[in-house]
C-alpha cells in the first residue's frame, strides 16, 4: 500500500515507517495519524514482519508536534480531544516491537508520538519537550501518563510543569531514551537493535510486549497471573519446541513464527 503522509517499507523482518512531512517539521495532522494507523494495520498483517522502526525519515527533526489545524478547529471540539487522546494507540497495540529512531527535535506532540513505541534511540542533537503548561494546555496525546511510566512520577511532573525542554544526553540519563548515537549512526543502531530483536522467538517476543504493556495497568497479582498464562500458550508452540532443541543442540535456533 503506498503512503504519502508515512512512507512504509520492509526489509527482511523489519518494517520502516518513516514521517514524510520535512517542510512541516513533520507536524502531525489528520492524515498524518490515518497513515500510521494503516501502517501499522498493514505491518500486523504481515507474518514477516518482526519488528518496526519509526523515524522521521528526511527532515532534520523527529516531529515539532500537532499541526495547528488540530488545534485551532472549532467543530466538535470535544469529539475532537477525544480523538487525539488515542491518536497514538496504534503503536502500543501494535503486537511487533516498535524502535524510534528519533533523528532530531521531538516536542509537543512528537515526543508523545515517541512516549507511544517500546524503545528509543535519539541523535545527540535532539531536544526533548512537552511545552503544553507554557501554552495553557496539558499534553494531550498522552505524555502525561506515558511519561511517567518511562521516567517516573517525580521527572515527568517537572518536565511537564516547567514545560522546558532537555537535551539527548539528559533524556538518556533519566531513562526517556536507551541509548544516544552520532545522527549518521542512527538508522544502522536502530537497524542493528531490530535484528536482534527479530532474531528472537517472534511470538514469544509479541507476548513479552504484551505482558509489560498489560502488565503495567493491573495488580501484582493479575500480572503474574496473565505472564503464566502467555507462558501456558508458548508451551503450545513449535517455536518453543525449536528453542529446547537448539539449546540442547548447543546451535542457534531457527524461529518461524509458529
Amino acid at each position: 500500500m503506498p503512503y504519502q503522509i508515512i512512507r512504509l517499507s520492509k526489509r527482511d523482518a523489519i518494517a520502516y515507517l518513516d514521517l514524510q512531512r520535512p517542510e512541516q517539521g513533520n507536524c502531525i495532522d489528520g492524515q498524518l495519524l490515518q497513515g500510521l494507523a494503516d501502517a501499522c494495520a498493514e505491518i500486523n498483517d504481515d507474518p514477516q514482519v518482526r519488528v518496526a522502526i519509526l523515524s522521521g525519515g528526511d527532515a532534520p527533526v523527529f516531529s515539532l508536534g500537532w499541526d495547528t489545524s488540530l488545534l485551532v478547529a472549532e467543530e466538535e471540539p470535544t469529539r475532537r480531544l477525544e480523538f487525539l487522546g488515542c491518536a497514538f494507540d496504534c503503536l502500543p497495540q501494535l503486537s511487533r516491537p516498535v524502535i524510534c529512531a528519533i533523528n532530531g527535535d521531538a516536542i509537543s506532540a512528537g515526543l508523545e508520538l515517541a512516549l507511544a513505541c517500546d524503545v528509543r534511540l535519539a541523535c545527540a542533537e535532539a531536544r526533548f519537550a512537552l511545552p503544553e503548561t507554557s501554552w495553557g494546555l496539558i499534553p494531550m496525546g498522552g505524555g502525561s501518563q506515558r511519561l511517567g511510566r518511562i521516567v517516573g512520577r517525580g521527572k515527568a511532573l517537572e518536565l511537564i510543569l516547567t514545560a522546558e525542554a532537555i537535551d539527548a544526553q539528559e533524556a538518556h540519563r533519566i531513562g526517556l531514551v536507551r541509548r544516544v548515537v552520532p545522527r549518521d549512526r542512527l538508522m544502522a543502531e536502530a537497524t542493528a537493535l531490530a535484528e536482534r530483536i527479530a532474531a528472537r522467538g517472534p511470538i514469544a517476543v509479541r507476548y513479552a510486549k504484551e505482558a509489560v504493556s498489560k502488565g503495567l495497568d493491573m495488580t501484582l497479582e493479575q500480572a503474574l497471573r496473565f505472564e503464566t498464562d502467555l507462558t501456558i500458550i508458548l508451551q503450545t508452540t513449535e517455536d518453543r519446541a525449536e528453542g529446547v532443541r537448539a539449546f540442547l543442540d548447543k546451535r542457534p535456533p531457527q524461529f518461524h513464527g509458529r
